[in-house]
C-alpha cells in the first residue's frame, strides 16, 4: 500500500526514471518509488514536470494536487475509472435511496460531533464536551434537527478561543483550511480507486462541487486535524503557512489514528489507510444498506 506524501516546496524539474520520480534542484537530485507514493503536492510555481509524470501518477492513483495564488490546494489530478467494475458500483452509488443516504448522513455527523467532544475533553473543556456528547446522541437521520451547526457553534469558540470564527483572516484558519483539502483530496483518490462517482454525494449535493461525496466523508476527519494543529502550534504564533508548516500538516496522513464500526473498535491504521477503510466500508453499503460505517474515531494522545 501507498504510504508516502511528497511535498515540492522549492523549483524543482520531475522526471521518471526506473519506476521512481526523479526530482531534481539545485543542489542534487532524488529519486522517489512511485509504488511508495499516495500523493505528490506541488507547491512551487517554478516546478517543471513531463507529461509522462502526470500520466504514470494517474495510472498508480497517485493524487497530485496543485497550489494557487493564495498557497492553497486548488486542484487535484486524479485516474479516470481504475476500478476494475466502476460500473457496478456507479450503479449502486446512484440508485442507493434516499432514506439510506440520510441514514448515513447520521452516522457520518454523530461521529463527527463525537470527535469534537472528544477532542475538546482532552483540551479541559468537559463541560462543552459533554453537551456535544448529548447532541451526538440526538442525531436524527438526515440531521433534520441540525445537531451539526448546533455542534458548530459550541466547538470552535471552545477550541480556539472566544470571538474565534472560520470566517477571520488569520493563521489557524488558514492552517485549518490547507489540512481540510489535502485530507480531502486524499478522499477524492480513494473515492475514484473503489469507483465511486464523487459529485454524487450523500448529503452534499452543490452543482459547482466536482467532489461532494469527499465533502461527506471529511467530516468525521476534521477534529482530527483541529486537534493536530493545535497541538503543533499552541499558540498561534506563525503569521503565514511556510513550507515547514504545511508539512507538519501534510504529515497528518501518516499517523495513526483509531477506527470504528458502530459501536466496534477496529483498531488503528494510519490516516490514509483509515480513508481506505471509510470508502471501502461505503462501498459495501451499496450492497447491503445498514447505516454502519468505519468511520475514524479521536483518541487523545497519551
Amino acid at each position: 500500500m501507498a504510504w508516502r506524501s511528497v511535498v515540492i516546496t522549492r523549483p524543482s524539474r520531475l522526471t521518471l526514471k526506473h519506476q521512481a520520480l526523479m526530482v531534481e534542484q539545485d543542489d542534487g537530485k532524488v529519486t522517489i518509488p512511485l509504488e511508495d507514493m499516495a500523493v505528490l503536492l506541488i507547491e512551487n510555481p517554478q516546478v517543471n514536470l513531463t507529461a509522462q509524470v502526470l500520466s504514470e501518477c494517474a495510472a498508480r492513483q497517485i493524487a497530485v494536487i496543485t497550489v494557487g495564488e493564495s498557497h492553497h490546494p486548488n486542484g487535484v489530478l486524479l485516474a479516470y475509472l481504475p476500478h476494475s467494475r466502476a460500473l457496478k458500483v456507479m450503479r449502486g452509488q446512484l440508485e442507493m435511496s434516499q432514506p439510506s443516504r440520510k441514514q448515513l448522513w447520521q452516522t457520518i455527523i454523530r461521529q463527527k460531533i463525537r470527535n469534537q467532544a472528544g477532542v475538546l475533553a482532552a483540551r479541559g473543556h468537559t463541560v462543552t464536551a459533554r453537551r456535544l456528547e448529548t447532541l451526538a446522541k440526538d442525531v436524527r437521520s438526515g440531521d433534520t434537527g441540525m445537531a451539526e451547526a448546533q455542534a458548530s457553534q459550541l466547538y470552535f469558540p471552545s477550541l480556539f478561543g472566544k470571538g474565534f470564527s472560520r470566517q477571520q483572516d488569520r493563521f489557524y484558519n488558514a492552517a485549518l483550511n490547507y489540512g481540510y483539502t489535502v485530507i480531502r483530496a486524499a478522499l477524492a483518490r480513494s473515492l475514484v480507486a473503489y469507483g465511486f462517482l464523487t459529485a454524487f454525494g450523500l448529503h452534499h449535493r452543490s452543482e459547482q462541487n466536482a467532489f461532494n461525496l469527499a465533502d461527506d466523508l471529511i467530516e468525521p476527519f476534521r477534529p482530527l486535524l483541529d486537534a493536530h494543529v493545535l497541538a503543533r502550534f499552541p499558540n498561534e504564533e506563525a503569521e503565514s503557512l511556510t513550507p515547514p508548516i504545511k508539512a507538519a500538516l501534510v504529515a497528518l496522513l501518516h499517523e495513526d489514528v483509531a477506527l470504528m464500526n458502530d459501536s466496534e473498535t477496529r483498531g488503528k491504521a494510519t490516516l490514509l489507510a483509515a480513508i481506505d477503510e471509510v470508502v471501502m466500508s461505503l462501498s459495501r453499503q451499496l450492497a447491503s444498506p445498514s447505516g454502519r460505517l468505519t468511520l475514524p474515531v479521536f483518541v487523545p494522545p497519551h
